[in-house]
């Protein structure tokens, strides 16, 4: 009873700005708490095997994974920083003592210009498709966040691929935007307009049946949980378990492909700085034929344990927050709707 009645508020009471102003701060605070995990990991991993110059590695500030390509040897970059850890918990110590707690959030300024986009742009389309497609519908209502899901992140991706992809050029090469643009006008001029979105497809092939699983089990669990605690609204707590739940599930299932695009991913940095021969197959079949011959099929499941402790809380904090800030804004648009028809009945 209770999640029928929670189901019921509409969701035109809040405006498309209202949505992206709840998302960008859920996408901003989510960043704040998720990426020190990343940066002591990158931190660790350079501890072990020092990176040369050229090579790239992933940055995931909890909302986007971002290329980034190490500059030269003598460079003063946050991951060159000299640090003998023994452990996660040793890095953290270590990096607020000697360098300042800020320093846990290096890199992070930069990657938020593209996350921070994408991230309104997604849970936006996503909240306006899954009131559209629940009115069309009908009885398959509650497959809706399952199609919404999927869409806004085959509509986002696509917006930001190319700009990820110039944005990695730009930091390799150190590039003008007048440079930047010849660069890209050879390319598309020799290769078309798809080399814009090299990498979209592994892309898709991972955060698509993510976004599907995760929408659909989220909205399943908050109104289960809605239901089993008799709220008539979802509460932070709720909605909080609901995402980290529904996050663990989907990145547990799509793993295989997490470890496929992240490979695909550094192969496809290196190539556009030229590090590496354009030999290197961009098929995401051979990409996963070659893992499983070099590591065997658990190799398709490597990082099992970082990637759920990365996604469970960034997926529980984006959307608890998210769903917060809607709530706000929701109460914000009935007190006001409350105050003009006062008035409007004052006045007559």
């Amino acid at each position: 009873m209770s999640s029928q009645k929670s189901s019921s508020v509409p969701r035109w009471d809040i405006t498309p700005v209202q949505q992206m102003i709840a998302s960008c701060s859920g996408a901003i605070i989510t960043s704040l708490f998720v990426t020190p995990l990343d940066v002591v990991k990158i931190r660790l991993q350079a501890q072990r095997n020092p990176f040369p110059k050229g090579k790239c590695f992933v940055y995931c500030n909890g909302l986007m994974d971002h290329i980034c390509v190490c500059e030269n040897g003598i460079s003063k970059a946050w991951y060159k920083a000299p640090g003998h850890f023994k452990g996660t918990l040793d890095a953290f110590i270590k990096i607020i003592r000697m360098e300042g707690i800020r320093s846990l959030w290096s890199g992070l300024p930069p990657t938020l210009v593209m996350a921070v986009p994408a991230t309104v742009i997604y849970f936006t389309c996503y909240d306006q498709l899954c009131a559209v497609l629940k009115l069309r519908m009908g009885d398959r209502s509650d497959y809706a966040p399952l199609l919404a899901g999927a869409i806004a992140r085959v509509g986002s991706a696509t917006v930001i691929s190319p700009l990820e992809l110039i944005r990695t050029k730009m930091q390799s090469e150190k590039q003008s935007y007048r440079e930047l643009s010849a660069v890209i006008q050879s390319a598309l001029h020799n290769q078309g307009w798809r080399s814009l979105w090299r990498g979209w497809g592994p892309t898709l092939l991972r955060d698509v049946p993510f976004s599907a699983m995760y929408w659909f089990n989220y909205e399943k669990g908050k109104a289960w949980l809605c239901q089993y605690y008799n709220f008539t609204d979802p509460t932070f707590a709720i909605t909080f378990t609901a995402g980290a739940l529904s996050g663990s599930f989907a990145s547990i299932v799509t793993l295989p492909f997490d470890v496929v695009k992240t490979k695909r991913q550094v192969e496809l940095g290196e190539l556009i700085i030229c590090v590496v021969s354009t030999q290197v197959s961009s098929s995401t079949y051979y990409v996963m034929k070659r893992i499983v011959a070099e590591n065997g099929v658990s190799g398709l499941f490597a990082g099992f344990l970082p990637r759920l402790i990365k996604v469970a809380p960034a997926c529980a904090i984006m959307i608890s927050t998210y769903e917060f800030g809607k709530a706000f804004f929701r109460r914000y648009n009935q007190k006001k709707q409350r105050v003009t028809v006062k008035h409007a009945f004052l006045r007559y």
